[in-house]
């Protein structure tokens, strides 16, 4: 004897075919949700959203609204590196963190409370969060500091190092950080003490940061002209849009009441 599914053999009110194909089609062609495949189908919404999960059709939330394409970039990366040796490449950086004020922030009082009401002249200021990274090993050593300088910088990648030292790691061979000002100057010093290597991240080109902070034009994603042609027209000539705008409007759909439902009214046979 051997250990079988629960799940029945045979499923008699199961969905037909032909009719998931439908549900498939309309959410293609419509970019619609289950609450709104469901009526038009008459089918009810959890069943089309089983049906869209079996299909192993995107969430509308991973797609692009105008082509339908999944935008959303996965967690899991498909090129991963690691160093071979502990020490071979550390990762430095840091974090800037706004600070709680003493009693609470507005996360915990809300953003009208009395807690937080203070004059404009004080100033709470910024935590710096500071980290390295052992590349190989994962072994991190991370500080809360006051500020961002140089020297402070320098003196945190010290203590670094010789936390690395006690767990083993006794060279440091490359140290990458990123290209601030801070990093650039002011940890020659340190690096050179501990007979390591500095490497910058490449930064990326100006038009590849602006293209990654804006969204694309709708019309060029889609293959469409970006540009409307312009048309020349003597003075004084009326300019006709009624051919251009969009009169119809989606129908929209009224909650029946059932029958078996008591009515609640707010009308009352005598006032006093």
């Amino acid at each position: 004897m051997r250990d079988r599914s629960s799940r029945p053999l045979s499923s008699s009110r199961r969905t037909s075919p032909q009719l998931e194909q439908q549900v498939v089609q309309l959410r293609r062609q419509t970019r619609r949700g289950q609450d709104w495949i469901g009526p038009e189908l008459g089918v009810p919404a959890r069943t089309v959203s089983r049906i869209l999960r079996r299909q192993q059709l995107p969430y509308l939330r991973d797609c692009d609204p105008l082509t339908g394409q999944i935008i959303r970039a996965s967690k899991t990366t498909a090129v991963r590196y690691e160093r071979d040796q502990p020490g071979e490449l550390v990762h430095m950086n840091v974090k800037k963190i706004g600070r709680i004020p003493d009693g609470g922030g507005w996360r915990a009082h809300g953003r009208g409370a009395a807690s937080i009401a203070r004059d404009r002249s004080t100033k709470v200021g910024f935590d710096y969060a500071y980290s390295v990274v052992d590349d190989h090993s994962r072994l991190a050593y991370s500080e809360v500091l006051t500020d961002e300088k140089g020297a402070t910088c320098a003196g945190f990648l010290a203590r670094a190092a010789a936390y690395f030292a006690s767990y083993g790691i006794i060279r440091i061979e490359r140290v990458m950080t990123d290209n601030a000002w801070a990093y650039k100057w002011s940890l020659r010093a340190i690096i050179n003490q501990l007979g390591a290597r500095q490497v910058f991240i490449k930064p990326l080109p100006v038009a590849e940061r602006q293209s990654r902070a804006t969204q694309p034009d709708p019309a060029e994603r889609v293959g469409l002209q970006t540009g409307l042609p312009q048309q020349h027209r003597t003075p004084g000539s009326a300019c006709s849009v009624d051919r251009v705008l969009q009169h119809s409007t989606p129908p929209q759909r009224t909650r029946r009441t059932p029958t078996d439902e008591p009515t609640a009214t707010n009308l009352m046979a005598r006032y006093t």
